[in-house]
């Protein structure tokens, strides 16, 4: 059996920079052994694997792993696998839907962006955990949860400037009482001088990626809470991990979010088994 794959940069306009992704083309099922290992072998912070619906038009499976577990929603991911699909597989569709854990998302081409729409994860209050102060050295934060926890510092420097102690940064599950591993964290802030609206990076040690590039599902509780506060539906966000990623936002009226993304395809070959 070969596989056809491709790794795509994603929210990037430069080649080495976003967030990598690598798409998994798949012409009949695999297990999901299988696919973990491969994930792992390929070693990105997502791999996705697709497989067209026989009963549809442009409409695929998709699953999302790390190199240690399968995840409920990636975002740069799905745009990157939209992008093949656009792009090397010459799916010619208004919009190509994808069947995932978190349902059915889309990703649509218009005005030199692919556009992803995801579920809105408003974040809400919770509890202050002393893991997170110990990890960043710090207590000068807002802590908010949605499916991922969500910390809001003061200014984008204090969100550049974090180096955490990610073995600390593990132990928020067994403080919180969680029985499953907390997927990620977000730290977000203003955008400042960064010629943005806000900014953020995002961590998910027990997921086995200590920091995400750039991180499209973030956007699901980022874009929602920052629309409330700035009062914008149209929104324009940095991710300031070293590789760097640009995200236009949108808040939609209903219960959805749009994420904007340029892509550069990067590498393509096959998986041999």
């Amino acid at each position: 059996m070969q596989i056809e794959y491709y790794i795509v940069d994603v929210f990037t306009n430069d080649k080495f920079g976003g967030n990598p992704a690598a798409v998994c083309l798949l012409e009949e099922a695999i297990s999901t052994k299988l696919q973990q290992k491969i994930a792992s072998e390929i070693n990105l912070s997502e791999t996705a694997f697709l497989i067209k619906r026989s009963d549809a038009g442009a409409v695929y499976d998709l699953r999302w792993f790390t190199p240690k577990v399968e995840v409920e929603l990636c975002g740069h991911a799905t745009l990157a696998s939209g992008y093949v699909l656009y792009e090397q597989a010459g799916v010619n569709a208004d919009a190509i839907r994808f069947n995932t854990l978190s349902g059915v998302l889309s990703v649509a081409k218009a005005q030199e962006r692919f556009w992803l729409t995801l579920p809105k994860r408003k974040p809400s209050p919770t509890g202050c955990y002393k893991s997170f102060a110990s990890a960043f050295g710090t207590d000068n934060f807002q802590t908010l949860k949605a499916n991922d926890f969500f910390l809001v510092f003061d200014s984008p420097e204090e969100v550049a400037a974090l180096e955490p102690d990610f073995e600390k940064l593990k132990l928020v599950k067994e403080e919180a009482g969680l029985e499953d591993d907390v997927f990620g964290i977000i730290v977000t802030a203003r955008g400042g001088g960064f010629g943005c609206d806000f900014v953020s990076r995002f961590f998910a040690p027990n997921a086995g990626i200590n920091e995400d590039p750039v991180t499209g599902r973030a956007h699901s509780s980022l874009v929602p809470y920052w629309s409330d506060v700035l009062h914008k539906k149209d929104l324009t966000a940095k991710q300031l991990s070293e590789r760097r990623g640009d995200i236009a936002c949108v808040n939609n009226d209903d219960d959805t979010v749009s994420l904007g993304a340029e892509l550069q395809i990067f590498s393509k070959g096959y998986i041999l088994l």
